[in-house]
């Protein structure tokens, strides 16, 4: 597992800073769609699922693959997770804006999961994952589609019931 860390600030590290950075002026420059309550779902929403996947995957007994530049928990890791936030509201954001009717979710998805592990193979080349074990992005696409699938459950749900008082 050495082999794959490099122990100083390199690459991967200013991917992960660039690419939050990217994410959060998109989010500001968007125009409103949602509430403020929606707004911070749907960025704890990528956030949680990134880091409920990455630490289930990325753990022992499976320890699929590593994070960055060491097998422990770092602050790189937990920015790494909050890139997450940005990409799940972009998610919502055009699902709201094209206003994707219930038939056309599965497009929807399948365009998602594809652009995830395009994205997902470009941290692999920048050094933020290293597969291990068997894993490859074959696996990443199926988890894709589930996790994708929920966020669509999701919205619909919040849309329908989200704002109304018991």
């Amino acid at each position: 597992m050495s082999e794959f860390f490099h122990h100083d600030f390199n690459t991967n590290e200013w991917s992960i800073i660039i690419s939050l950075i990217f994410g959060i002026v998109v989010v500001f420059l968007l125009p409103k769609h949602f509430t403020k309550k929606n707004t911070c779902l749907y960025l704890l929403c990528g956030m949680f699922f990134g880091f409920l996947h990455d630490h289930t995957l990325s753990v022992l007994p499976v320890s699929y693959y590593e994070i960055n530049d060491s097998s422990s928990f770092e602050f790189m890791d937990f920015l790494s997770h909050a890139v997450y936030a940005p990409y799940s509201y972009l998610f919502f954001y055009l699902l709201n804006l094209f206003r994707i009717k219930p038939r056309f979710t599965l497009l929807y998805i399948l365009i998602w999961a594809f652009v995830s592990v395009a994205f997902e193979r470009l941290f692999v080349f920048l050094g933020i994952f290293h597969y291990q074990n068997g894993y490859n992005t074959y696996y990443s696409f199926l988890i894709y589609l589930f996790v994708l699938s929920l966020w669509v459950l999701f919205y619909f749900i919040i849309q329908t019931y989200g704002e109304k008082r018991y």
